[in-house]
């Protein structure tokens, strides 16, 4: 592919590129799951490039990020899953002339509509307020604004998993029980897999470990030094064990420092992740460097598929 770097191995192939591109070298009906936090619009900035989708504002992200949408449907075999994470976004009187929030959450899901996805699921994950107050010093969460006038207080903003399917049957069932527990307690009892899916089917996740990441600090630049923020692997690990199959191949368009195609590989998995910023693109190189590769070549299975 032409990319700026690429390395493929027995269990993943990463690129370091523009997911507009490398995504048409994808076979249709290839991919098993994707999973992936794409850039918040208007929130931050991540390079310089005119590709970067963090870039792009106003119905320029919507046309820009709906491209990669329709891409990834296409891929995708029929019956299977995209989980998107996300978050509902800040506004500023700077840019929309009110201090408030913008359903960012709701704009992902009629953009997936629209391209022909099925609304599947979602969850609600809990954050620390008194973190993001520190981290954001937002006026909505600061105390002093409650002894003040709190007609502009307001609660944190939670992530979400928005979860989409693609219309179809799924030929290759995803069954068997639940093993792997994502998570710091699990009190079983007596049936360690229904005990997982009480908790993995709850609405909200409350038991996430919000420091649990991969490493990031290599990946950093002058340019976001305060605001990357790696998915944490608890979230990562629940969707794969949940939604695919040992050998299915995971994709993430937006692989940042590798947390996705790391998950993916560590719970038996195929990925393919693609990077556009080139600190994140080897943030994530050595990330996968603790990986072993055992396996027949990814792109091997892929094509003959």
């Amino acid at each position: 592919m032409d990319t700026i770097d690429q390395e493929i191995t027995n269990n993943y192939a990463i690129y370091n590129g523009d997911s507009c591109e490398v995504l048409t070298e994808v076979p249709d009906e290839s991919i098993h799951f994707s999973m992936y936090s794409p850039p918040f619009e208007g929130l931050y900035k991540f390079t310089s490039s005119d590709r970067d989708l963090s870039n792009s504002e106003g119905d320029d992200f919507w046309i820009h990020y709906s491209y990669i949408i329709s891409e990834i449907f296409r891929i995708t075999k029929p019956g299977r899953l995209s989980a998107v994470h996300c978050m509902q976004l800040p506004t500023s009187k700077t840019r929309h002339g009110y201090i408030g929030i913008r359903d960012f959450r709701g704009e992902i899901i009629k953009a997936h509509q629209e391209l022909g996805w099925i609304f599947h699921s979602e969850v609600c994950i809990w954050k620390d307020p008194v973190v993001a107050m520190q981290r954001t010093k937002s006026i909505r969460l600061l105390h002093k604004q409650i002894l003040k006038d709190s007609s502009m207080s307001g609660m944190g903003l939670a992530d979400y998993v928005v979860v989409f399917r693609k219309p179809g049957e799924n030929t290759e069932r995803i069954s068997g029980p639940l093993d792997h527990w994502a998570g710091e307690h699990l009190e079983s009892k007596g049936n360690r897999s229904i005990d997982i899916w009480q908790r993995y089917a709850a609405p909200v996740w409350t038991d996430i470990r919000q420091t649990r990441t991969l490493a990031y600090r290599t990946g950093r630049d002058e340019n976001d030094e305060v605001h990357i923020s790696p998915l944490q692997l608890d979230v990562v690990e629940r969707c794969i064990e949940l939604w695919t199959n040992p050998g299915d191949t995971v994709l993430t368009p937006f692989m940042g420092i590798g947390t996705e195609v790391y998950v993916s590989v560590d719970q038996g998995r195929k990925a393919i992740g693609i990077e556009l910023k080139p600190s994140y693109y080897k943030q994530a190189k050595k990330n996968l460097k603790q990986l072993q590769t055992t396996e027949p070549n990814l792109f091997d299975n892929l094509m003959a598929s």
